[in-house]
């Protein structure tokens, strides 16, 4: 009996032009039948604002090369204009 455990991205969303959910499937396997599947999500953003309320880039390096991929393509520079904008008007006062 072999019971084995594998982690994997199952789905990675972009929502709102700028955040990208991954939702990573924990599988649990015996012999190559599946016991069970667990699933942990997460967001991540551009990036946050520094004092002067300029845009420090989130890093991804550390995400598997899919979510770099999919982050690279949807944070145009657009996008983290708008996602800048949209920090601003929301800091708390």
């Amino acid at each position: 009996m072999a019971i084995t455990k594998t982690t994997e991205n199952d789905k990675i969303e972009v929502v709102n032009k700028w955040n990208i959910q991954v939702r990573t499937a924990t599988v649990i396997k015996e012999d190559g039948v599946e016991l069970n599947r667990s699933f942990n999500r997460k967001v991540i953003v551009p990036g946050t604002l520094d004092a002067s309320d300029n845009l420090v880039a989130t890093d991804i390096s550390g995400e598997d090369a899919d979510v770099q991929a999919i982050c690279n393509a949807a944070w145009t520079d657009q996008v983290k204009t708008d996602f800048t904008a949209f920090l601003v008007a929301n800091k708390p006062s």
